[in-house]
């Protein structure tokens, strides 16, 4: 018996090992993308046309689709999403899409144990939501279904899908300034530093807003640790939107003196580059 049970053993261990892992045809992705203070990471299969015809042929019209191939595509986020005015808890959700010709009803879903678009088992109600997309045509032929994102700034996101040369483009949206403003308001009671100044006005000269208030920031960060050039040359770029375009110009050029000292090419040039329009400004004015 166990001389049986020594060859049984032997005999499927050996046929495991033979196993091939072969590549798959749709082979998986993942992409992770912060917009302001939260991720998002799409995981999915990126199956391709191989010139077959894609929509409505290989992904017919009308009938759930799981957003690429293999496992259905899983979208999670880090924090709260709002998406075309739906509110989207943090958390994983399936992604689905009902393709037609003229329009995409595109699924959040709270399921994730269906495999691949779970067409018997599906259950609308088990949606989060549904939204519903205008599909683009674009001028480039792309071979294997894509999940990107572009336009991206500190509050806002563009989830596109592409292939063939259709593009779905979906808006979101996070609550990042919310955040932002409490952060600085705790850190400034707290024990600020020339840096903490620094970085609350950077972040309100780079959302356009509270100026005087950025401005306000910007000098305690000098009085507190000195110049640099990047104090001065976020300085000249809060002045000159307060339209005070002589004190602009002298914060770029004493930005623009600093990172000659330091080698920073870059900035020299973009000084370089502002204290002449707002020169031209000034003769306007």
């Amino acid at each position: 018996m166990k001389v049986l049970n020594l060859i049984l053993f032997t005999f499927f261990s050996t046929v495991i090992v033979a196993q091939i892992e072969a590549p798959k045809a749709s082979p998986f992705s993942k992409v992770e993308q912060d917009v302001g203070l939260t991720k998002i990471t799409i995981s999915y299969s990126r199956p391709g046309a191989k010139g077959r015809k894609v929509l409505g042929g290989l992904v017919p019209y009308g009938r759930i689709w799981r957003v690429g191939a293999n496992e259905s595509t899983k979208f999670t986020s880090d924090d709260d999403l709002t998406i075309m005015g739906n509110y989207l808890p943090k958390g994983t959700y399936a992604l689905y899409a009902f393709p037609n010709k003229d329009y995409w009803d595109v699924v959040f879903h709270k399921n994730l144990g269906h495999w691949g678009d779970g067409r018997k088992d599906y259950d609308p109600e088990e949606d989060a939501f549904r939204i519903r997309i205008k599909p683009q045509e674009i001028p480039n032929y792309q071979e294997n279904f894509l999940i990107t994102f572009d336009k991206i700034d500190h509050n806002s996101i563009n989830m596109l899908w592409i292939w063939e040369q259709t593009l779905i483009k979906i808006p979101i949206s996070v609550d990042t300034d919310t955040k932002m403003r409490q952060e600085i308001a705790l850190k400034i009671e707290e024990n600020p530093t020339a840096q903490t100044y620094y970085e609350a006005a950077r972040y309100l000269q780079e959302q356009g807003e509270s100026y005087p208030e950025a401005l306000s920031y910007l000098n305690k960060a000098i009085d507190l640790g000195g110049d640099t050039y990047y104090f001065y040359r976020v300085k000249s770029l809060v002045e000159a939107a307060l339209k005070d375009y002589g004190s602009a110009i002298i914060s770029a050029q004493k930005s623009l003196e600093l990172a000659q000292k330091e080698d920073k090419d870059e900035f020299v040039r973009m000084n370089e580059q502002n204290i002449y329009d707002w020169r031209n400004k000034q003769v306007k004015n």
